[in-house]
């Protein structure tokens, strides 16, 4: 802090347009400054408006692309949809011709069969492509133009839900399951066979029962 002495010797030589022309040094730096915020501001707000503008072009951009590639996608599953359909019948078709006979050889002589639809409290339990049946077995048959291990899990949960559907009618038949398929591959007929189920392959024109391996043992539910 200045002493009265310093603040008089500093006063020294000073005139009031010495002091008038610092103020006005110091007003016209301040409005530069100004000038300067002011024109920065702009600018940001003019780069924010551009980058708002190209924002909203390129949602405007995806949601063009989204829209074509949902019809590109959708016109696909059509397609591809018709196709399985298609072939899923024609299997369906071609397994469900005579059937039962191909379970001659091995035992079981069943008297009807055909698709089935279980109805429980107003609505579908569970559908069975084909459903053969006599007075002691009925034996449920998921049929697949490619036979995969997820669909012979789907229908050992399936058998099961038709042992509970049947003991709650007193049906005291017994289940075996089966399956059939256009394409097996190895590993799944292998699986399949592990469960305990017979598995259907496409021979010529019609189908056949593939052969079993020596340990096989079939499963009743």
């Amino acid at each position: 802090m200045m002493s009265a002495e310093e603040a008089a010797e500093a006063a020294k030589g000073l005139t009031f347009e010495k002091v008038w022309a610092t103020i006005e040094k110091l007003a016209e730096k301040q409005e530069e400054t100004s000038r300067n915020i002011d024109s920065m501001v702009k600018k940001s707000e003019l780069r924010q408006a551009e980058t708002s503008r190209n924002i909203d072009s390129m949602r405007e951009d995806t949601k063009l692309w989204l829209a074509e590639m949902r019809r590109i996608v959708k016109r696909l599953s059509k397609n591809i949809g018709g196709v399985n359909n298609s072939l899923g019948k024609w299997v369906e078709k071609m397994v469900s011709a005579r059937l039962w006979e191909k379970f001659n050889a091995v035992g079981y002589v069943f008297t009807k069969g055909g698709p089935c639809e279980l109805i429980e409290d107003n609505r579908v339990l569970t559908q069975v492509d084909v459903f053969l049946e006599n007075g002691e077995y009925a034996m449920p048959v998921e049929v697949k133009t490619d036979l995969t291990i997820e669909d012979i899990d789907e229908h050992l949960e399936r058998i099961e839900k038709i042992r509970r559907y049947m003991d709650k009618r007193n049906d005291k038949r017994k289940l075996v399951g089966a399956a059939a398929g256009a394409i097996v591959p190895d590993n799944v007929l292998n699986y399949a066979f592990k469960k305990g189920l017979y598995v259907l392959v496409q021979s010529g024109k019609s189908v056949a029962l593939a052969e079993r391996p020596e340990n096989f043992k079939v499963r009743e539910w």
